[in-house]
Formats: C-alpha cells, structure tokens, sequence
C-alpha cells in the first residue's frame, strides 16, 4: 500500500466517528446512514489530494464531509419522515444511563425536523466548534453563523417541546 493511502486510512479511522455523526444527522435508517458514509470517505479521499496541512485535518474533513452530506442529501431529494431513529445510537458510552440514551435519542429525532444546513449548525456546536470554526467549515461569516445558530437552536427547541421530547 502507498504510504499516501496509509497515511489516509490512518487519519481516517482516527476521525471515522465524524463521519458516523454526520451521517446519523443526515440519515435515518442503518443502510442509508452506511451508503452516506461511504460516500463521504470517497469525497474525503478524492479530495485529499487537496488537503495542504493549511488547517487541522479535522477541520478540513468536517467541511467535506458536511459538504458532501449536503450534496447527498440534496441530490437524492430526501425527504424527513417521522420515523423513529434507529435505537442502535453508537454516539454514547457504554456507561452511559438510560435516561442520556434517551435523550439522545429524542435529540436526534428532532434534529431529523431540520433542513440540511441547520443540521450542520448544530452538529458543529455539538462537536463545541466556536462561531469562528462554524463560520470557516460552513463558508459563511462569524456573524451569519452565530445568528444561524442562534435561529436553529431555538427552532430546535420549539421542535423538542412540540413533540413533547423535552427533558
């Protein structure tokens, strides 16, 4: 194997639960979420070529990874459902308390309510990215991504309260 490919792989299955997260935020079920992900490591590798150590790895895999889950999720015309979440939730430790899955789980199932880029608003602050780091892997201002951000968190609240999720 090329040292290239290596380096890629490695660097890949460091990072492989982005990409898991991404793909549970833009897809319901087990076989969709798996083609998502696929789909993102052959961007990601397509792409790696480009990748100039400019910024940290990760904050260049989460724009393309975000990117192509845009893509993706436009291009396939998905549309939400209100179909529960596959109870499989990979996301928490072991050790975690039922009460957390739960809650977990209620999250993600509003999070579904969302269109694409409100999804990556808050995946990014899930993963305690700043407005600067939100504003750069979405291509938009500090500003406009403090304000979107704002905007989403509270349609996700109405969201959560609405279906009675809250916690």
């Amino acid at each position: 194997m090329k040292e290239t490919e290596t380096i890629f792989l490695s660097l890949i299955n460091q990072h492989k639960a982005i990409i898991h997260k991404i793909s549970k935020m833009y897809m319901h079920g087990g076989e969709e979420q798996q083609d998502l992900f696929q789909e993102i490591v052959m961007q990601l590798w397509k792409a790696y070529p480009s990748f100039k150590g400019h910024s940290k790895f990760t904050t260049w895999m989460y724009r393309v990874a975000l990117n192509t889950a845009l893509v993706y999720f436009k291009k396939e015309n998905r549309k939400v459902d209100k179909a529960p979440l596959d109870e499989n939730i990979d996301l928490i430790d072991e050790s975690d308390s039922a009460e957390k899955e739960e809650k977990l789980a209620y999250l993600y199932k509003a999070v579904q309510e969302l269109n694409a880029v409100e999804k990556a608003l808050i995946f990014l602050f899930l993963e305690n990215q700043s407005h600067r780091e939100i504003a750069e892997n979405l291509g938009i201002s500090e500003v406009n991504a403090r304000v979107k951000l704002n905007r989403t968190k509270e349609k996700l609240q109405f969201i959560i309260k609405k279906n009675g999720y809250e916690f």
